[in-house]
């Protein structure tokens, strides 16, 4: 019997569903969409799982089943990250998930996350140094150390992107009182990050799709370098992305919203995953820079297909 496989990420900011058939043990994608649903949005902080956000949600995995049915698919899993398991109403919304539209979320932890993460990225980039994987959610941050060979490190941090916008970005553009107030945060946040890095002095940071798609689009645009195209990995100087970064933490939001490289549901958390970015960057003195295009959805895929 042919496989027909539906992963499905659910995320803080956005849900992922992807659609493949197994070929030869070969994924072939059928389907693959984005909803922006912001399910953190108001509640990220709080341990809470807003109403709008709760109906944003239940709406667009109504929307996915529809696809789902209409692929005829045969195995469907979904991963249910920060914003659902850090939420004191996360298993309600879970249920009625299920009773909606018959999709079992599993709510994984950070740790597996990471895994899945890693068993992507192996896929997308195949590291040839000592590297670091940073995958920029909005509720929370993957670090993966590894090398050609193994993951060596990995944890995940409660630092995503819409907790840090929620807590401390309020002007526009974005203060330098802010900036530094976001940097003395991740400086008690990330201790262990640093003492592992001084172990494993990993030399390649390597983006997870997400943000990092979205920095690798300004720096094709903004130094005239062609499309990413089928690649499944792209590599740029740290200069560049310090470039890029500067660029966004000197814009406005209407800048953002007119800038035709940042998805809407990015405009305006793309800010302090340019913060994330730029103390790793300093704080490791990273020597190269690559996005994997693929993230989470593909390594659930890649792992229950073997």
């Amino acid at each position: 019997m042919e496989r027909r496989i539906a992963v499905l990420d659910l995320g803080t900011n956005v849900f992922h569903l992807l659609i493949a058939e197994i070929l030869n043990g070969k994924p072939s994608v059928l389907y693959s969409e984005d909803l922006s649903v912001k399910l953190g949005e108001g509640g990220i902080n709080s341990g809470v799982i807003t109403e709008a956000s709760f109906d944003r949600g239940i709406k667009a995995l109504v929307h996915f089943q529809e696809r789902i049915k209409e692929h005829q698919v045969n195995e469907v899993y979904a991963a249910g990250t920060s914003a659902i398991r850090s939420a004191s109403n996360g298993e309600v919304f879970i249920n009625e998930v299920k009773h909606r539209t018959g999709i079992h979320i599993e709510m994984i932890n950070g740790d597996r996350e990471a895994e899945l993460i890693f068993k992507a990225v192996q896929k997308g980039v195949a590291p040839t140094e000592s590297a670091l994987i940073m995958d920029i959610g909005g509720g929370s941050v993957e670090f993966i150390f590894c090398d050609k060979n193994e993951l060596l490190c990995k944890k995940s941090y409660p630092i995503g992107a819409a907790r840090l916008l929620e807590q401390f970005h309020r002007n526009d553009p974005i203060s330098e009182k802010e900036i530094l107030a976001i940097f003395k945060h991740l400086d008690a946040q990330l201790e262990d990050l640093k003492t592992n890095a001084r172990m494993f002095k990993p030399q390649l940071l390597i983006g997870s799709a997400g943000a990092f798609e979205t920095f690798t689009a300004m720096i094709q645009r903004k130094f005239n370098l062609p499309a990413s195209g089928d690649k499944t990995s792209v590599e740029f100087s740290v200069s560049m992305l310090r470039e890029v970064i500067n660029d966004i933490l000197r814009s406005t939001k209407s800048e953002r919203e007119a800038n035709a490289d940042i998805i809407p549901v990015r405009v305006d958390m793309i800010v302090s995953a340019a913060i994330l970015c730029l103390y790793i960057l300093e704080e490791l003195q990273i020597r190269d820079i690559a996005l994997s295009i693929y993230s989470l959805k593909e390594g659930l895929l890649f792992d229950k297909m073997d």
